[in-house]
Formats: C-alpha cells, structure tokens, sequence
C-alpha cells in the first residue's frame, strides 16, 4: 500500500466517525475507494450523498436518476468513472424530517470543509468540476472566489492555484427546470478540452 493510500484510508476513517453535525449524527460519510482514483483527470465535487443513491450504494452520484444524468455526461465526453474522483460538498446524506433529499445547511458545509480542503491537498487534482451552487460554495470556504453559476458555467477559472470549471448539478430537477441536457452536455465539452491537453 502507498503513502497517498494509506493516507486516504486514515481520511476515510476519519469521516466515518465524525458526528460534528447534530442533524447528519446518524449517518455515515460516503467517502472511500468508491469515489474513484486518488490520480484523477477530473475531481469532481457534488451537493451531498443522495438518499436513493450514494447513500445507499456508498459511491457517489450511483444508483439514482442523478447518477443515471452524471453517467450519460461523463459519457458525451468519453470520460470513464476510473478516471475521475468524485466527492461531496457534505459527505453525509442531508435529509428532511420526511426524509427526503435536502439541501445541505451552511454550518454542515463549513463543518465539512476541512474533509474536502484535506482531500483536495491529498490528491493534488488539477482539474475541478463543481457540481452545482453548493459545491460551488463550499470552495470559497476553502479559498475564496466570487465565482457563480449564472456568470461562469462551463467556463474554465483560475481557483487557488488550479483550473476549476463550474458545472450544473445533473439533477432531473435541474435538468427539468431550465438547464436542459444539451445545455449540460455544452458544459461538459468545455471540460474535455481541458482534460485532453494534459
């Protein structure tokens, strides 16, 4: 086992037992070798685990019809799951007192950040793909921007020494709201010009 695995491992184990969040206590972190190569093309950063499909496949953006959307983008740019890394701005499933999906609270995503900011040190990505406002945000917690969707989708940006390129998040949602397929998959091409110059 290398040093960059051994790592990660300890950072897995880490999460796990975190219990910082009152509401999010019960849960457990998706983080671990299902979230992909720690030697990615792309990092990838989501929402938070979703109910139906991270949360209980414990791989991110997997087993519902986000992860169904995710694939058939990864897809349009010929970019493979082992090929990328994918995490969340929050690491546990934020639900509602029904029970479904929420948006995660700013005290979870703060509380949250120091798990992605370590990862991001680990990995050392060069490339990062948000996934929606909340992941957007999450990063201005670890370096500050004044990056938004509505301004800077599908664009290439200078973040903290890195390319970061904000995207959508694949939500049928979002999708279904005003942020069609097409326009999402425009997005993505924007990021395979990235990936594929290195």
């Amino acid at each position: 086992m290398n040093s960059l695995t051994k790592q990660f491992g300890h950072l897995c184990a880490e999460a796990h037992a975190c219990r910082i969040c009152p509401d999010l206590a019960d849960k457990i972190a998706v983080l671990s070798n299902l979230n992909g190569t720690l030697k990615p093309k792309v990092f990838f950063i989501g929402e938070a685990p979703g109910r139906a499909g991270a949360d209980r496949t414990r791989r991110p953006f997997y087993g519902d019809k986000s992860g169904e959307n995710f694939r058939k983008l990864l897809d349009s740019i010929d970019l493979k799951r082992e090929d990328i890394f994918i995490t969340s701005a929050v690491m546990c499933s934020a639900r509602s007192v029904t029970d479904a999906n929420r948006i995660p609270t700013r005290a979870e995503i703060k509380n949250c950040s120091t798990y992605l900011k370590r990862i991001i040190t680990l990995i050392e990505p060069s490339l990062i793909a948000t996934l929606g406002s909340v992941a957007l945000e999450a990063l201005k917690l670890i370096q500050y921007h004044e990056f938004t969707l509505r301004e800077h989708a599908g664009t290439m940006q200078e973040w903290n020494g890195r390319e970061l390129v904000p995207l959508y998040h694949p939500s049928p949602q979002v999708i279904a709201a005003q942020r069609g397929m097409e326009l999402q998959i425009k997005h993505f091409r924007a990021l395979k010009a990235l990936f594929r110059n290195k």
